[in-house]
């Protein structure tokens, strides 16, 4: 067999055709792996919203999507509504390393009943606190708290709420949220 000449267009043709093969595989893996990435995210939503309303029987009986304007930047939020009251709602806002996204269960009056950072950027072993810090047993506690009743804010900003220690930036963004989040939910149930 003859060795390809070395020339501008036997470059171009070969550097393309490479890129057409490589392309056209990419997207066969991407449409063979498209429908067990769609089934295992389902999965991890349901996960959450248990987790996130405090129970393991939960049946979500309408799914709301709600734009609003935070900080000058277009949010879009999602309200799960679960049967017998309340919801879990997709939130996020800028944090200190990017966006944060958290899932925030309601219960039909509106009290926090739990939550999940689903997505954060921020810094690894402090801002990523925000995970434990505001639970039930942490030290910034909002479970059991009503954002419509009173905002929730950390102490530095004259609230109630303890922010994760040196990360205030993170603190307000998990708070603002969480806020965005009740805002949601609210605005999906039309009050």
């Amino acid at each position: 067999m003859e060795k390809i000449k070395s020339s501008l267009t036997n470059m171009v043709l070969v550097l393309v055709a490479v890129a057409l093969i490589t392309g056209g595989l990419l997207a066969v893996v991407n449409h063979v792996t498209a429908g067990p990435i769609a089934m295992q995210a389902d999965r991890t939503l349901a996960n959450g919203i248990r987790a996130v309303m405090g129970t393991r029987k939960v049946k979500v009986i309408a799914n709301d999507t709600v734009k609003q304007l935070v900080d000058e930047k277009e949010v879009v939020s999602v309200v799960h509504k679960v049967a017998g009251g309340g919801a879990a709602v997709e939130s996020s806002t800028m944090g200190f390393g990017g966006d944060m996204k958290v899932l925030v269960g309601f219960s039909a009056d509106g009290k926090i009943l739990g939550y999940t950072i689903l997505a954060s950027s921020e810094t690894p072993g402090l801002g990523a606190k925000a995970d434990k810090w505001f639970q039930k047993d942490g030290k910034g506690s909002i479970i059991g708290k009503n954002p419509g009743t009173a905002a929730l804010t950390v102490s530095k900003d004259g609230g109630d709420v303890d922010a994760i220690t040196a990360s205030t930036i993170t603190s307000r963004a998990f708070l603002k949220a969480v806020g965005v989040a009740h805002e949601a939910m609210r605005k999906a149930a039309g009050k």
